[in-house]
């Protein structure tokens, strides 16, 4: 709307200083007549006024304003924190109501903003402050009406308690109001995590330093908080702590790589949210050292296949014994001139054999070098979580066979006493196909195939598999490699000494580095090898969910979000006995994927999120800042404030309005600018003054 201002302005025909010695020349000749009271003097006056008006040109300027509305900024915070109690429903109400009265308001245009994950993953908290300043960039300062703040009041971008802080130096001066969502008084308690190391020792003690926080309150006691320690989702122990006290607990992993340290405190009654009872922990498992015993029976042309793949592992201790010299033979050389050293039964098989994590027996031979004492001690190894490798020559077919031992009940194939010697190429199973062990190989001629196809070999030792699950076969389907458990401890039989053609790239050879390392580390129980295994990475902001079994994958599992969400997420087959799974996150925090009795969890973003360190609602952070801009503070738990205008130096708060001010801001459209005495007519008024003062004298 157009509102006219007239004015009125001049445009002198002569510089200022000489009109006014001409103005003050003839108003001193007019004042001598008059105080002579001569005649004509009075016209004289008007003809010297004329012309002084004739040579100050006024004029008559009219300026065309169009009013501009003022802008109101409502900043809505819908970070985490506000999911908790009522208050969506509050926020909700606010805006709605808010909404409505300002839209009543003449000249008042509203900009809403919507915070909802200020941090964009990068643990910053709420940012509102940044927000209200990135709304009010484009508004100019004449024209900014004031903001609104519906939040919790956990802002972390505010500044000091005295409400200065660097970004509001770019946010127009204007009272900025609080409106608070949820109750004034809430009891939580939280668990803090103040000390968690990057790394740990597999089997090694490590530990982990938390205290609880719980706020006061009527009926609130500070009695002992059960704290339960859980490792990968699976709980492994709890222990009673006494709130706000630092506790070290201490704990060990159980493999190597990344696990995920959760600790929960119990939910209290009429707690405000249980997101900040856990407390999380990302730590690597580091194996201090892999300990292998290799026991070679006799000297042959793949002794070394072992040797060398397990000695290319730095992180792997081996202690490897050829057995040259049996018992029995006696050809009168001093021991001392051997270069050989009396295999250490009693120290490796009596004393230190729970040390080592694997035991591998490459083409052993029975000669009495270990007692049947020895094999019942490697036995109870084995039951005992221990891993037992047996790669057999021709030796397992006859009188002195391992399967002759008291370790052969454990073993999962017995011999016919056949030996095999054709060519054959080794090729998977069904099982084999799925089995993480083997899945996947590839190698050979036709590597790129579906189905690899491998160089042959050449001598197969039969067996009849009594137990495990065989993972490739040889000449017809005779067992070549078979897997099996025993009590807590693995334990696997290749019935063939040539694999080390493979090495060698005859007719293309084979994966026979691939393959031995994997069978390692599955026997020492690594979890990537699992035949049953849940799988989480984060990749590309995304939860990659994957699923393999010896079975049939599942077609969903199930996903349970940091604040509580469960959610069914399908899976889609890929491979033989393995399925995947895509989610993707919004919230930071720990996501625990489940399906059966199969669990595993993600970190996402950070493990303990500035957002839900407190989630009670407070005045504390945003109310010195309201009241140093001219808002005010309300709780939308006792009353809505009114919106009002207000002019811009009044009042902009009351006990129960909020005021946005009324800047009246405008924009010249148009001018107009017309001369008030024209020369024309001051010449006329001139002449006509001056006749008449000649008239009056000739009276």
């Amino acid at each position: 709307m157009a509102n006219p201002l007239l004015s009125i302005t001049f445009a002198p025909l002569l510089p200022w200083p000489l009109l006014l010695a001409l103005s003050a020349l003839m108003l001193g000749v007019a004042m001598v007549g008059l105080v002579n009271r001569a005649r004509g003097s009075l016209f004289r006056l008007l003809a010297f006024g004329a012309v002084i008006l004739t040579f100050a040109g006024p004029r008559h300027h009219q300026e065309h304003r169009t009013a501009q509305d003022d802008i109101a900024v409502v900043v809505v915070d819908r970070s985490p924190s506000q999911l908790v109690e009522n208050r969506p429903a509050q926020v909700d109400e606010a805006l709605t109501t808010l909404e409505h009265a300002l839209g009543k308001q003449e000249n008042l245009e509203v900009r809403i903003v919507e915070v909802s994950n200020a941090d964009d993953g990068a643990d910053k908290g709420t940012r509102l402050i940044e927000a209200l300043a990135r709304a009010t960039a484009d508004i100019p300062a004449k024209r900014f009406a004031g903001a609104i703040m519906i939040t919790d009041g956990q802002v972390h971008d505010a500044g000091g308690q005295d409400g200065t802080q660097n970004t509001l130096t770019n946010v127009p001066h204007g009272p900025i109001h609080t409106l608070l969502s949820g109750k004034k008084q809430s009891f939580d308690r939280r668990l803090v995590i103040e000390k968690a190391p990057a790394y740990g020792l597999v089997g090694q003690p490590t530990d982990i330093t938390f205290r609880i926080e719980q706020t006061s309150g009527p009926g609130i006691t500070f009695r002992p908080v059960t704290v339960t320690l859980a490792i990968d989702g699976k709980p492994v122990g709890a222990l009673d702590v006494r709130p706000g006290r630092s506790t070290t607990l201490q704990f060990e992993l159980d493999h190597a790589g990344a696990s995920v340290v959760e600790l929960s405190a119990e939910v209290a009654d009429g707690e405000l949210s249980v997101v900040n009872n856990t407390g999380v922990a990302a730590i690597n498992g580091v194996r201090d050292r892999l300990r292998v015993l290799l026991v070679s029976g006799q000297p042959h042309a793949g002794e070394r296949t072992w040797r060398n793949l397990l000695k290319s592992d730095p992180a792997v201790d081996l202690v490897h014994f050829t057995i040259l010299r049996p018992p029995e033979k006696s050809d009168l050389t001093p021991i001392r001139e051997l270069s050989l050293i009396t295999f250490p039964t009693f120290e490796l098989f009596d004393l230190r054999i729970n040390e080592f994590d694997l035991i591998v027996f490459d083409r052993y031979v029975v000669r009495h070098v270990l007692s049947p004492r020895y094999f019942r001690k490697i036995g109870d190894y084995l039951r005992g979580g221990g891993g037992i490798m047996v790669a057999m020559g021709p030796e397992y077919a006859g009188f002195r066979s391992l399967y002759e031992t008291p370790l052969g009940p454990l073993l999962p194939s017995q011999p016919t006493g056949t030996i095999v010697e054709q060519g054959f190429r080794p090729h998977l199973t069904d099982e084999g196909l799925r089995h993480p062990v083997t899945n996947g190989l590839k190698g050979g001629p036709a590597s790129d195939a579906d189905t690899p196809v491998w160089g042959r070999w050449f001598r197969q030792i039969e067996t009849i598999s009594r137990s495990g699950t065989v993972l490739m076969q040889g000449v017809a389907t005779r067992p070549l490699l078979t897997l099996d458990r025993v009590g807590d401890g693995r334990i696997g039989m290749l019935t063939s000494d040539q694999i080390w053609l493979w090495a060698r790239g005859y007719e293309g050879g084979g994966p026979q580095a691939e393959l031995l390392r994997r069978l390692a580390h599955w026997l020492m129980k690594e979890p990537a090898l699992e035949e049953e295994r849940l799988g989480v990475t984060l990749k590309d902001g995304a939860l990659h969910i994957m699923r393999r079994t010896l079975g049939t994958p599942p077609s969903e599992v199930s996903v349970t979000t940091p604040t509580g969400k469960t959610v069914d997420v399908t899976l889609e087959p890929v491979s033989p006995g393995r399925a995947v799974g895509l989610y993707r996150p919004d919230t930071p925090g720990v996501y625990r994927v489940e399906d059966g009795d199969l669990v595993t969890q993600a970190a996402v973003g950070s493990l303990n999120p500035v957002e839900y360190r407190d989630l009670r609602a407070t005045d504390e952070i945003l109310g010195p800042l309201s009241a140093r801009t001219g808002g005010g503070v309300f709780w939308l738990s006792d009353k809505i404030p009114e919106a009002r205008r207000v002019k811009a130096a009044h009042k902009t708060t009351g006990a129960a309005w909020i005021g946005l001010r009324a800047n009246r801001s405008y924009v010249v459209s148009g001018v107009a600018d017309v001369a008030l005495l024209p020369w024309w007519l001051g010449v006329g008024l001139i002449m006509a003054f001056l006749f008449a003062a000649w008239w009056r004298e000739g009276r």
